[in-house]
């Protein structure tokens, strides 16, 4: 068996057809019905959001697992999802490697984080 180089991530949500919208219309992420009603094409992989008859509530642990998406204009990004609502704890965070954070909520309490590195920033710029 070799494990080849695509990652799926599937996020169980006690109201899942609330967080399928907020990353498909909120997010702006590409859906991949092919893959399953509630998937989104990231890269070489996916992000899928499923019911689960175990997950309640909000999530408990919200740093255990980060959901990263790489932006080219961390400002313009964070701007517009603010605009839309969503809230940040963590705001254009300056990382030693170069790199900036902010990290937002979806609607379960997952923590997502925009992340600007110095490459995706030139490719913006």
């Amino acid at each position: 068996m070799a494990i080849l180089p695509a990652l799926s991530l599937n996020l169980g949500s006690p109201e899942p057809e609330r967080l399928i919208a907020f990353y498909r219309d909120t997010l702006g992420l590409t859906p991949a019905p092919e893959m399953s009603p509630g998937a989104f094409a990231l890269g070489s992989g996916f992000l899928i959001v499923s019911g689960h008859s175990e997950v309640t509530g909000p999530a408990t642990d919200p740093v255990r697992y980060l959901i990263n998406f790489v932006v080219d204009d961390l400002d313009a990004e964070q701007a517009r999802l603010e605009a839309a609502g969503v809230e940040f704890v963590r705001s254009k965070g300056e990382e030693p490697w170069g790199g900036r954070i902010s990290t937002f909520l979806d609607p379960d309490g997952n923590y997502c984080q925009l992340i600007e590195t110095p490459e995706t920033r030139a490719l913006g710029g």
